[in-house]
Protein backbone atom coordinates (compact mmCIF):
# COMPACT_ATOMS: atom_id res chain seq x y z
CA UNK A 1 0.00 0.00 0.00
CA UNK A 2 2.08 2.97 -1.23
CA UNK A 3 0.95 6.54 -0.60
CA UNK A 4 2.01 10.17 -0.79
CA UNK A 5 0.74 13.16 1.18
CA UNK A 6 2.25 16.55 0.41
CA UNK A 7 4.05 17.94 3.42
CA UNK A 8 4.20 14.58 5.20
CA UNK A 9 6.11 12.27 2.93
CA UNK A 10 6.00 9.01 1.03
CA UNK A 11 5.21 5.73 2.73
CA UNK A 12 4.54 2.13 1.82
CA UNK A 13 3.03 -0.59 3.97
CA UNK A 14 3.80 -4.23 3.37
CA UNK A 15 1.23 -6.19 5.35
CA UNK A 16 -0.05 -9.73 5.75
CA UNK A 17 -3.57 -10.59 6.92
CA UNK A 18 -4.19 -13.86 8.77
CA UNK A 19 -7.59 -14.74 10.18
CA UNK A 20 -5.86 -16.51 13.10
CA UNK A 21 -3.09 -14.24 14.43
CA UNK A 22 -0.94 -17.12 15.68
CA UNK A 23 -0.29 -15.65 19.11
CA UNK A 24 -2.50 -14.62 21.97
CA UNK A 25 -3.39 -10.94 21.81
CA UNK A 26 -1.89 -10.51 18.36
CA UNK A 27 -3.42 -8.70 15.43
CA UNK A 28 -4.56 -10.32 12.20
CA UNK A 29 -2.64 -7.56 10.37
CA UNK A 30 1.15 -7.65 10.56
CA UNK A 31 3.89 -6.07 8.54
CA UNK A 32 6.10 -3.01 8.23
CA UNK A 33 5.67 0.63 7.23
CA UNK A 34 8.52 2.42 5.46
CA UNK A 35 8.60 6.23 5.43
CA UNK A 36 10.61 8.18 2.84
CA UNK A 37 11.55 11.83 2.45
CA UNK A 38 9.16 13.41 -0.04
CA UNK A 39 11.87 15.62 -1.57
CA UNK A 40 14.71 13.21 -2.29
CA UNK A 41 13.34 9.75 -1.50
CA UNK A 42 15.69 9.02 1.41
CA UNK A 43 14.44 6.26 3.74
CA UNK A 44 13.52 7.92 7.03
CA UNK A 45 12.06 5.16 9.16
CA UNK A 46 10.95 1.55 9.24
CA UNK A 47 8.25 0.74 11.79
CA UNK A 48 6.01 -2.07 12.98
CA UNK A 49 2.75 -1.85 11.02
CA UNK A 50 0.61 -3.48 13.72
CA UNK A 51 0.45 -0.60 16.24
CA UNK A 52 0.58 2.05 13.51
CA UNK A 53 -2.42 0.50 11.78
CA UNK A 54 -4.33 0.01 15.03
CA UNK A 55 -3.89 3.61 16.18
CA UNK A 56 -4.59 5.28 12.83
CA UNK A 57 -7.71 3.13 12.36
CA UNK A 58 -8.99 4.05 15.82
CA UNK A 59 -8.21 7.69 15.09
CA UNK A 60 -10.19 7.86 11.85
CA UNK A 61 -13.11 6.00 13.45
CA UNK A 62 -13.12 8.54 16.28
CA UNK A 63 -12.94 11.44 13.83
CA UNK A 64 -15.93 9.95 11.99
CA UNK A 65 -17.83 9.69 15.28
CA UNK A 66 -17.15 13.34 16.08
CA UNK A 67 -18.29 14.38 12.59
CA UNK A 68 -21.37 12.17 12.25
CA UNK A 69 -22.75 11.13 15.65
CA UNK A 70 -25.24 13.17 17.63
CA UNK A 71 -23.53 15.37 20.24
CA UNK A 72 -23.04 14.07 23.76
CA UNK A 73 -23.87 10.37 23.35
CA UNK A 74 -25.31 8.72 26.45
CA UNK A 75 -23.82 5.32 25.65
CA UNK A 76 -20.86 4.25 23.52
CA UNK A 77 -20.23 0.59 22.73
CA UNK A 78 -17.00 -1.02 21.53
CA UNK A 79 -17.56 -4.51 20.14
CA UNK A 80 -14.48 -6.72 20.09
CA UNK A 81 -11.64 -7.75 22.38
CA UNK A 82 -8.60 -7.75 20.11
CA UNK A 83 -5.86 -5.31 19.17
CA UNK A 84 -8.17 -2.93 17.31
CA UNK A 85 -10.76 -2.85 20.09
CA UNK A 86 -8.00 -2.10 22.59
CA UNK A 87 -6.73 0.80 20.48
CA UNK A 88 -10.26 2.18 20.20
CA UNK A 89 -10.91 1.98 23.95
CA UNK A 90 -7.57 3.63 24.76
CA UNK A 91 -8.20 6.46 22.30
CA UNK A 92 -11.71 7.07 23.63
CA UNK A 93 -10.27 7.22 27.15
CA UNK A 94 -7.84 9.89 25.97
CA UNK A 95 -10.48 11.81 24.04
CA UNK A 96 -13.24 11.79 26.68
CA UNK A 97 -12.67 9.80 29.86
CA UNK A 98 -16.15 10.69 31.14
CA UNK A 99 -18.05 9.23 28.18
CA UNK A 100 -20.07 6.16 29.27
CA UNK A 101 -18.47 3.21 27.50
CA UNK A 102 -19.42 -0.47 27.37
CA UNK A 103 -17.07 -3.08 25.91
CA UNK A 104 -18.81 -6.10 24.43
CA UNK A 105 -17.17 -9.46 23.80
CA UNK A 106 -15.66 -12.45 25.53
CA UNK A 107 -13.90 -12.41 28.92
CA UNK A 108 -11.04 -10.16 27.71
CA UNK A 109 -13.67 -7.41 27.40
CA UNK A 110 -13.39 -6.94 31.14
CA UNK A 111 -9.67 -6.29 30.84
CA UNK A 112 -10.27 -3.81 28.02
CA UNK A 113 -12.87 -2.03 30.12
CA UNK A 114 -10.18 -1.39 32.72
CA UNK A 115 -8.41 0.87 30.19
CA UNK A 116 -11.25 3.42 30.35
CA UNK A 117 -12.28 5.02 33.66
CA UNK A 118 -15.97 5.15 32.71
CA UNK A 119 -16.22 1.72 31.07
CA UNK A 120 -18.01 -1.48 31.95
CA UNK A 121 -18.08 -4.86 30.19
CA UNK A 122 -20.74 -7.23 28.99
CA UNK A 123 -21.87 -9.34 26.07
CA UNK A 124 -22.01 -7.93 22.55
CA UNK A 125 -25.76 -7.48 22.80
CA UNK A 126 -25.56 -5.92 26.27
CA UNK A 127 -23.00 -3.42 25.02
CA UNK A 128 -24.79 -2.47 21.81
CA UNK A 129 -28.40 -2.39 22.97
CA UNK A 130 -29.52 1.22 23.25
CA UNK A 131 -26.08 2.59 22.32
CA UNK A 132 -25.87 5.96 20.58
CA UNK A 133 -22.48 5.06 19.11
CA UNK A 134 -21.23 1.58 18.26
CA UNK A 135 -17.66 0.78 17.21
CA UNK A 136 -17.38 -2.66 15.57
CA UNK A 137 -13.76 -3.81 15.92
CA UNK A 138 -13.91 -7.53 15.19
CA UNK A 139 -12.56 -10.19 12.85
CA UNK A 140 -15.91 -11.92 12.34
CA UNK A 141 -17.04 -13.54 9.10
CA UNK A 142 -20.74 -12.92 9.79
CA UNK A 143 -22.51 -9.77 11.07
CA UNK A 144 -21.76 -9.03 14.73
CA UNK A 145 -24.37 -6.31 15.24
CA UNK A 146 -28.13 -6.87 15.17
CA UNK A 147 -29.73 -3.81 13.50
CA UNK A 148 -32.35 -3.60 16.27
CA UNK A 149 -29.84 -3.18 19.10
CA UNK A 150 -28.51 0.41 18.75
CA UNK A 151 -30.62 3.43 19.66
CA UNK A 152 -32.61 5.21 16.97
CA UNK A 153 -30.38 7.73 15.27
CA UNK A 154 -27.20 5.91 16.26
CA UNK A 155 -23.81 6.20 14.63
CA UNK A 156 -22.04 2.96 13.73
CA UNK A 157 -18.34 2.77 12.96
CA UNK A 158 -17.22 -0.52 11.44
CA UNK A 159 -13.47 -1.05 11.10
CA UNK A 160 -13.35 -4.86 11.03
CA UNK A 161 -14.67 -7.45 8.63
CA UNK A 162 -11.52 -8.18 6.61
CA UNK A 163 -12.74 -11.76 6.19
CA UNK A 164 -16.50 -11.22 5.89
CA UNK A 165 -19.48 -9.01 6.67
CA UNK A 166 -19.21 -7.22 10.01
CA UNK A 167 -22.48 -5.35 9.40
CA UNK A 168 -25.87 -6.84 8.53
CA UNK A 169 -27.43 -6.01 5.13
CA UNK A 170 -30.35 -4.28 6.90
CA UNK A 171 -27.90 -1.90 8.59
CA UNK A 172 -26.29 -1.03 5.27
CA UNK A 173 -29.67 -0.54 3.58
CA UNK A 174 -30.99 1.72 6.34
CA UNK A 175 -27.90 3.81 6.98
CA UNK A 176 -26.32 6.87 5.42
CA UNK A 177 -22.97 5.46 4.32
CA UNK A 178 -19.60 7.19 4.76
CA UNK A 179 -16.16 5.91 3.72
CA UNK A 180 -12.54 7.03 3.46
CA UNK A 181 -12.28 6.53 -0.31
CA UNK A 182 -14.50 5.53 -3.27
CA UNK A 183 -12.74 2.17 -3.54
CA UNK A 184 -14.39 1.05 -0.30
CA UNK A 185 -17.43 0.29 -2.46
CA UNK A 186 -15.94 0.19 -5.97
CA UNK A 187 -13.09 -2.24 -5.24
CA UNK A 188 -13.36 -5.93 -4.44
CA UNK A 189 -12.33 -7.13 -0.95
CA UNK A 190 -9.94 -6.95 0.77
CA UNK A 191 -9.29 -3.45 -0.62
CA UNK A 192 -13.02 -2.79 -0.63
CA UNK A 193 -15.58 -3.62 2.03
CA UNK A 194 -17.55 -6.84 1.86
CA UNK A 195 -20.69 -5.00 3.00
CA UNK A 196 -20.50 -2.33 0.28
CA UNK A 197 -20.16 -4.55 -2.78
CA UNK A 198 -22.85 -3.61 -5.29
CA UNK A 199 -23.85 -0.43 -3.45
CA UNK A 200 -24.44 2.37 -6.00
CA UNK A 201 -22.00 5.26 -5.84
CA UNK A 202 -24.71 7.84 -5.10
CA UNK A 203 -25.22 6.21 -1.69
CA UNK A 204 -21.56 6.58 -0.74
CA UNK A 205 -20.23 9.78 0.83
CA UNK A 206 -16.56 10.48 1.49
CA UNK A 207 -15.78 11.34 5.10
CA UNK A 208 -13.41 14.01 3.82
CA UNK A 209 -16.29 15.88 2.19
CA UNK A 210 -17.94 16.11 5.61
CA UNK A 211 -14.75 17.27 7.29
CA UNK A 212 -14.14 20.04 4.75
CA UNK A 213 -17.75 21.22 4.75
CA UNK A 214 -18.83 20.06 1.29
CA UNK A 215 -21.35 17.61 2.77
CA UNK A 216 -23.49 18.21 5.86
CA UNK A 217 -23.00 14.71 7.24
CA UNK A 218 -25.87 13.88 9.56
CA UNK A 219 -29.03 15.65 8.42
CA UNK A 220 -31.41 14.83 11.27
CA UNK A 221 -31.29 13.34 14.79
CA UNK A 222 -33.11 10.12 13.83
CA UNK A 223 -30.75 9.36 10.92
CA UNK A 224 -28.60 6.23 11.12
CA UNK A 225 -25.05 7.07 10.07
CA UNK A 226 -22.63 4.29 9.16
CA UNK A 227 -18.89 4.77 8.70
CA UNK A 228 -17.30 1.76 7.01
CA UNK A 229 -13.52 1.89 7.20
CA UNK A 230 -11.29 -0.10 4.89
CA UNK A 231 -8.19 1.98 5.49
CA UNK A 232 -6.28 4.12 3.02
CA UNK A 233 -2.61 4.63 2.25
CA UNK A 234 -2.86 8.34 3.08
CA UNK A 235 -3.69 7.39 6.66
CA UNK A 236 -0.55 5.27 6.85
CA UNK A 237 1.54 8.17 5.54
CA UNK A 238 0.10 10.54 8.14
CA UNK A 239 0.51 8.06 10.98
CA UNK A 240 4.06 7.17 9.96
CA UNK A 241 5.01 10.85 9.78
CA UNK A 242 3.70 11.45 13.30
CA UNK A 243 5.55 8.40 14.66
CA UNK A 244 8.76 9.53 12.96
CA UNK A 245 8.53 13.09 14.28
CA UNK A 246 7.74 11.99 17.84
CA UNK A 247 10.51 9.37 17.81
CA UNK A 248 13.10 11.91 16.68
CA UNK A 249 11.94 14.50 19.22
CA UNK A 250 12.09 12.01 22.09
CA UNK A 251 15.19 10.12 21.02
CA UNK A 252 13.29 6.88 20.54
CA UNK A 253 14.04 4.06 18.13
CA UNK A 254 17.29 2.76 16.69
CA UNK A 255 19.31 4.93 14.30
CA UNK A 256 20.85 3.15 11.32
CA UNK A 257 23.30 4.45 8.74
CA UNK A 258 22.57 3.62 5.11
Amino acid sequence: MPGYVSGLGLAAKLVSVFAVPGRTGGSAHRGVVALFDEHDGRPLALMDAEPVTAVRTAAVATIAMRALARPHPDRIAVLGTGVQARAQVELLATFDADAPLVVGGQDPARRLAELHPSASAGSVEEAARGADVVFCCTSVREPVLDPSWPAKGAHIGSVGGSHGHELAPDTVRAGSLFVEWPGAAASAPPAGAHELQGIPSHRITLLGSVLDGRHPGRREPAELTVFKSTGHAALDVAAAAVVHDVARARGMGTALGL
